[in-house]
């Protein structure tokens, strides 16, 4: 579909469209770039005030992977009129709290009558030009780190279908409003080569934006992707969103997956996030340096996952998956 929008030139267009990147990157001058994007979705958790905080904490997560600081953003909402609008002022005061924990104005937005209730945010934020981290720069020999373990989807359809414990949603809720502030932080003052964060998706999604932009391809290890706790009762209990399965679909023919991942290890990989973690593409030098500023940061999550290969080194496919 995008194919069918006209090709931009502008040469302060610093990030468009045709990488597939989190957010647009627009060079104001020489000091200043502008990062916009825009989030919403409908609700994965019944408490209105932590779907605002999460859906909030999803928006400002693209500005985080570029390297920049979110500075303000406009409230994006569909609501149905027959329903309280008690549950929509929850909502918005769950959005304005994460907002304020982030330091981001909230100054307007836009609500429409819609049957199903949607919320999320168009977010502006500011980077110096030349220091954005796209998904475009890794380079063959790159470690790569995440900093949230991967699951929320196949969790939240959990919750929709009342089959999952009170501990196990509780630990992804609190996973899913965590901001990536700190991490993208410390990612900026390591320096490092690419950034993506991990939401609709998947990890395996992508990190194929991350390859295909940058022209290279990945190997990633099953066994050190952090996962949380709980989920691999769910996906023997045959539970996974429709999304995670459509982006186990779209994978075909970009991974090689080792014939000891099993069917329920590649679905998990697939698996639609919200408000999931960043994956980071640095050099080996400086792995190190970035594990100790995450853990300084209170990062939480510090998982090496795999490395960035040659584009040629799979026979035809982008990414290994190995035991």
């Amino acid at each position: 579909m995008l194919r069918q929008l006209p090709t931009i030139t502008d040469p302060n267009l610093l990030v468009g469209f045709s990488t597939g990147d989190d957010a647009a990157v627009y060079k104001m001058n020489e000091d200043m770039a502008i990062i916009s994007t825009v989030d919403f979705f409908p609700p994965i958790v019944d408490d209105p005030f932590v779907y605002g905080e999460v859906a909030v904490a999803n928006a400002l997560s693209d500005v985080y992977a570029m390297g920049g600081k979110p500075l303000f953003g406009l409230n994006i909402v569909g609501f149905p009129v027959d329903l309280p609008h008690e549950i929509l002022g929850e909502i918005l005061k769950g959005g304005a709290s994460k907002a304020t924990e982030a330091g981001v104005l909230i100054v307007g937005g836009h609500t429409v009558d819609d049957k199903e209730p949607k919320y999320g945010m168009a977010v502006t934020g500011v980077v110096k030009p030349g220091e954005e981290v796209t998904n475009a720069g890794a380079r063959p020999g790159d470690v790569l780190v995440l900093t949230k373990p991967i699951g929320t989807g196949i969790i939240t359809t959990a919750g929709k279908q009342e089959r999952v414990s009170a501990e196990v949603m509780a630990a992804a809720v609190k996973l899913m409003a965590t901001l990536n502030r700190a991490a993208a932080e410390a990612m900026v003052k390591v320096g490092v080569h690419a950034c993506s964060d991990i939401t609709g998706f998947g990890l395996l999604g992508h990190l194929r934006g991350i390859v295909l932009a940058s022209e290279v391809s990945a190997r990633i290890r099953l066994g050190d992707v952090p996962v949380i706790e709980g989920v691999m009762d769910l996906l023997d209990a045959g539970i996974a969103p429709g999304g995670t399965h459509r982006n186990l679909e779209s994978l075909e023919g970009v991974v090689a997956w080792h014939p000891e991942v099993g069917e329920q290890s590649r679905i998990l990989m697939a698996d639609a996030q919200t408000s999931g973690g960043l994956l980071i593409s640095v050099d080996p030098s400086k792995k190190d340096d970035l594990l100790r500023e995450l853990q300084a940061a209170g990062v939480e999550t510090r998982a090496v996952v795999g490395e960035i290969l040659e584009q040629d080194s799979l026979d035809g496919r982008r990414i290994e998956v190995v035991p």
